[in-house]
């Protein structure tokens, strides 16, 4: 039997400077293999993850991020290793050092109750819901369930198994493979073959009807069919849109999920987008919202930040998809949004600087709308056809990698004769608002 230990200090990690204990650059993971059960009234999860790790040098041990659910074996290579857990971290150590490049699979077993991850944004992860379960990891809510190397740039390929009751629906990210029923239990096996960062890691477990309409697969409450019909039923229109202005779809399906419950929020995941019913009011109230989720597909889940510090580069981008959905179907145009918008951040502190506003700031709508905005005036400056082109040979060079924002202002560079580096600067790295000139 592997022999364990109570941390009593964990040492300082390579991890993302918003979130350092979050994360190690010592090692990569190239893949993920979860195995889960999940008992909804008891709120009950027992897994085994199988994770393919790669040294990134010299190793004698391993830090795994992994929150609150207790561990009953640890495996290296199927031989018991010994394991420490506390404090948010799984320490690993194997029967003997690691040497760089060497790749190994990490084997852990592990139950009880899930609970979201604390954050200034409240808890993220696994979320109990009225009747069912939902993830909601970004950005560091992944750890919750499964044991994992945290950090948006280490993006690895899943495949993930749920075994819940048989009246559940069991939606994760990529397809599904298969669905196994036996005596009251039904297993789904999901396989996500592109790169996957671990906050987009989801599963949601309910009692949906699931349904193809508007271009992507729905699942829903059954009493809210009709409005979820209506609501996204111009979803097919936006992939055509965002097809031709980002590039191809990145990815082999997109799944919407309407969970029976009120969310404060859309839920980000590579492939999904989750939605509360609160969302739904069968008269397209929240079709920004629509946009703005299918648009992280490309920006977000195809290409992740590799640091938390550029999330512009998802939210800004996202946000403008909404003000050109809205330019397209007849709404007011990218223009008025853009000019509204600035105005209203006038009224409101210049206190961050948008290529690292800082994590308390990360999901402030003032970064949304700067960065929208910041899109908008390098339109303007390089004219639609440079623009748009330089977009989707941006989404095409970096698909289902990482990015960030100097690799973005050199890219967008290659693409016009005018210096843009001025007005990146502007917009990027002051925290004036300049002026949509």
């Amino acid at each position: 039997m592997a022999m364990t230990e109570q941390i009593h200090s964990t040492p300082h990690l390579p991890g993302d400077p918003y979130f350092p204990a979050h994360g190690d650059h010592r090692y990569g993971v190239s893949h993920y293999d979860l195995r889960l059960t999940y008992r909804v009234a008891a709120n009950r999860l027992d897994g085994t993850a199988l994770l393919t790790v790669t040294a990134a040098q010299p190793l004698s041990a391993l830090e795994l991020d992994f929150a609150q659910l207790r561990v009953a074996g640890v495996t290296v290579d199927g031989l018991p290793a010994r394991y420490a857990h506390g404090r948010g971290k799984l320490r690993v150590t194997p029967s003997r050092p690691l040497a760089a490049g060497e790749r190994v699979v990490v084997g852990v077993r592990y139950s009880g109750k899930p609970v979201p991850v604390p954050s200034p944004w409240g808890g993220l992860g696994w979320e109990e819901l009225s009747d069912g379960a939902l993830v909601a990891g970004q950005p560091i809510g992944a750890p919750s369930w499964f044991p994992c190397n945290d950090r948006p740039g280490d993006k690895a390929s899943y495949r993930i198994s749920v075994t819940t009751a048989t009246p559940y629906q069991v939606i994760a990210n990529g397809a599904l493979l298969a669905r196994r029923r036996g005596a009251g239990n039904t297993t789904w096996i999901y396989e996500q073959p592109e790169p996957m960062a671990t906050y987009l890691a989801s599963v949601q477990i309910g009692r949906y009807q699931i349904s193809e309409y508007g271009g992507a697969r729905l699942a829903h409450p059954p009493r809210l069919a009709t409005r979820v019909r209506h609501d996204f039923a111009r979803q097919g229109q936006m992939m055509a849109l965002f097809g031709d202005l980002f590039g191809p779809y990145p990815f082999t399906g997109y799944t919407v999920v309407v969970a029976d419950d009120d969310l404060e929020i859309p839920v980000e995941a590579q492939g999904m987008s989750i939605f509360g019913r609160n969302h739904v009011d069968g008269v397209r109230g929240g079709e920004r919202l629509v946009a703005h989720e299918l648009a992280h597909q490309w920006f977000g889940n195809s290409l992740t930040v590799a640091r938390w510090s550029d999330i512009w580069l998802q939210e800004g981008f996202a946000t403008y998809a909404e003000w050109l959905w809205s330019e397209s179907s007849g709404g007011p145009p990218a223009a008025e949004h853009a000019r509204r918008w600035r105005h209203r951040l006038t009224q409101l502190p210049q206190d961050f600087v948008l290529s690292d506003p800082g994590a308390p700031a990360l999901f402030d709508d003032r970064v949304y709308k700067r960065g929208a905005l910041t899109l908008h005036a390098l339109r303007g400056a390089m004219g639609d056809e440079p623009f748009f082109t330089a977009l989707r040979a941006w989404t095409a060079a970096h698909r289902h990698g990482t990015v960030t924002t100097g690799e973005f202002a050199e890219h967008v560079q290659r693409h016009t004769d005018r210096p843009v580096a001025p007005l990146l600067s502007a917009w990027l790295h002051d925290r004036s608002l300049p002026d949509l000139t």
